[in-house]
């Protein structure tokens, strides 16, 4: 047999864990948490089975070795609820990314008082070093077995798979119906942590039985945990939500509505600038700018196949007795722009923008500040063009997305989506447009992912993935190639043989939505926004009232050279007005004495640290215009905010 690359010689009946041993060194074979055999995930327990012809180890810090990790941790966990809670219900418990969970039915909620105790006894169970063991059953016997315990749920689990046998893992007095693999033994989980507490549904169905689901995370060993932990701890400081009230830009009121955003002056101004940025790196694109109403007919969504595909996401109203969808997307009064008149060859591609304002019916259980909202603005544009100009615009579109996530200074990568279970249009369609996706990727050089099954209903899609300064990892920029849609709304030109011809169509976001991106952006800077999209650029600090009339003459030399300003005139203390300007993140304060009201100038402390001292106004307004403009330089792009 192959093992980890070498030939060995195995004895029949010997377990996976032996033959690993023997041909590791001793540190590699701590480090193995399972192994694979020709593809298939197994126990170290378990015996190496006839046909099975390579075998490679699974280590604890590989992808798989974590995820095994975390399972198991999870089985630890319930052990754990179990043992301290004796009449709880337990259903399931996957690994997830950067952790694992269990969901329980209990009579009252968790606290945090019950976290510490739970974390406590896994503590134990991994001090007495348990096996976790594996067993074959039938169904039925599995069946009966749970049902004596009354394990309610996992009897259901057991009636769903419809299998004749099923596997059992036992830890402990814990005993779980899994399908493996799990580590060796509790004693090899010693880097987790218990984070938190939330509702769910059995089977995320809100007409079933409310749970608890107890969050929690693991790790190969303390220091990577100990890593993420304090990455947890700096996203809690980066809370977009927090900083949103902190930094007064919106609120979310029981009143209007879940998931609605109410923006205040200073979150409105961000939008304003970051949509005029919007609107004038679209014209110089080619883009024309449209407007389409909020609701259309029910019958132009039936056609689009929306209603079919979408319309749990939607929310549907009536006039006059006339059914109408309020819009999830802006692409169907788009198509109905280009159809407004006859087009030629030469009028393609039509690039059409809008930020569109669109509802989506999310559930309430996942609406979370700006990142998962109801209501929200899309950075939407429509593509029509003829299919051998389709190349270029995607390669165009994602040149596009390129300039601006380096403008915000965003790592990114791509990944396709290809069709998913649910979808319109013909197999041959789908292939045009999942091959025009690679072929662009692949003529820009640009490494990419497949996602399998992921795309948009009407298309295949490129994801752009950002990454933020806690190296999470968001999805924003889209780009979705469509043939099936401007069939279904008989789009047309006129080619150069005088014939009809079908356009092609490319849905794409570049921030995506609005909301999502500027919550991205707050906790990507921790809310230290880019000197040209904060609401206030300078500030104006006084010492004494004395210097309060040079002050309003500083604030307005200042507006006239279009730097946002304000002034504190306000009878405090100088440190605690310059300590709220910091809570503030204000790129920039300007502070004002009697020396600087005889110099006829400000001094300067930038929001980063550095202390450029006693400047002329003209000098500190050129050294503001120029942090606010050097972003724009660094990417060569040019941007005027007049």
């Amino acid at each position: 047999m192959l093992v980890a690359g070498n030939e060995i010689e195995v004895e029949q009946g010997a377990t996976i864990g032996e033959v690993l041993k023997e041909a590791l060194s001793k540190k590699q074979f701590k480090s193995a948490v399972a192994a694979k055999c020709c593809d298939s995930f197994i126990d170290l327990s378990s015996p190496v089975p006839a046909d099975c012809t390579t075998l490679e180890p699974v280590m604890d810090t590989s992808d798989e070795g974590i995820e095994i990790i975390r399972h198991s941790t999870a089985h630890l966990m319930a052990e754990a609820v179990k043992k301290l809670f004796p009449t709880a219900k337990v259903t399931i418990g996957p690994s997830i990314a950067k952790g694992f969970y269990y969901d329980f039915e209990y009579e009252r909620p968790f606290t945090p008082e019950d976290l510490e105790a739970i974390e406590a006894e896994m503590l134990r169970r991994v001090g007495a070093n348990e096996e976790f063991s594996r067993e074959e059953l039938s169904s039925a016997d599995a069946r009966e077995k749970f049902d004596k315990m009354g394990e309610a749920y996992k009897v259901e689990l057991i009636d769903d798979l419809g299998a004749e046998t099923v596997s059992i893992y036992t830890n402990g007095d814990f005993c779980d119906l899994c399908r493996g693999p799990h580590v060796a033994r509790t004693g090899m989980l010693k880097a987790f942590k218990l984070l938190s507490v939330a509702g769910a549904y059995w089977r995320g169905d809100e007409n079933r039985a409310q749970l608890q689901r107890i969050y929690g995370t693991a790790f190969a060993d303390a220091k990577t945990l100990k890593k993420h932990l304090h990455h947890l701890e700096e996203a809690k400081k980066r809370d977009h939500r927090k900083l949103g009230t902190q930094l007064d830009l919106f609120s979310v009121n029981n009143e209007v509505g879940a998931g609605m955003i109410i923006w205040h002056p200073k979150g409105a101004l961000i939008r304003a600038v970051l949509e005029d940025f919007e609107r004038k790196e679209h014209l110089k694109r080619g883009y024309s700018f449209v407007q389409g109403p909020l609701i259309l007919k029910r019958e132009l969504w039936e056609r689009s196949g929306h209603y079919d595909n979408y319309r749990e996401n939607m929310y549907f109203t009536e006039i006059d007795d006339q059914a109408y969808g309020i819009k999830p997307m802006n692409c169907l009064s788009h198509m109905l722009v280009f159809k407004s008149r006859i087009r030629s060859y030469r009028d393609l591609p039509q690039r059409y923008f809008e930020l569109g304002v669109v509802h989506r019916h999310e559930k309430s259980g996942v609406l979370h500040g700006l990142l998962r909202v109801r209501s929200f603005t899309q950075d939407d544009a429509h593509i029509l063009c003829r299919q051998d100009q389709l190349r270029d615009e995607i390669i165009g579109v994602a040149k596009f997305v390129g300039d601006i996530m380096n403008l915000f200074g965003f790592n990114y990568e791509a990944e396709i989506s290809t069709k998913p279970e649910k979808a319109i249009g013909s197999e041959e369609d789908w292939d045009k447009a999942t091959f025009a996706l690679k072929d662009a990727l692949d003529t820009m050089g640009m490494e990419y992912s497949i996602n399998e099954g992921d795309g948009a209903f009407y298309g295949p899609k490129i994801d752009i993935i950002i990454k933020d300064a806690l190296d999470r990892r968001w999805q924003c920029a889209t780009i979705q190639c469509d043939f099936t849609l401007p069939d279904r709304f008989d789009l047309v030109y006129v080619g150069e043989d005088g014939a009809k011809h079908r356009p092609v169509m490319l849905h794409r976001v570049i921030l995506g939505s609005i909301e999502r991106f500027i919550g991205v952006l707050l906790e990507h800077t921790g809310g230290a926004m880019p000197a040209w999209l904060s609401p206030v650029q300078a500030k104006i600090l006084t010492v004494t009232d004395t210097q309060n009339e040079f002050a309003e003459k500083v604030l307005r030399f200042l507006q006239e050279k279009g730097i946002r300003a304000e002034v504190d005139i306000r009878n405090e203390k100088l440190g605690y007005k310059v300590r709220e300007a910091q809570l503030e993140k204000i790129p920039y304060m300007l502070i004002i004495g009697d020396n600087e009201v005889a110099a006829e100038s400000v001094n300067v402390r930038a929001r980063d640290g550095e202390d450029p001292g006693l400047k002329p106004l003209d000098e500190a307004a050129e050294l503001i215009s120029t942090a606010i403009n050097e972003p724009f330089k660094r990417g060569g792009m040019s941007y005027s905010f007049s």
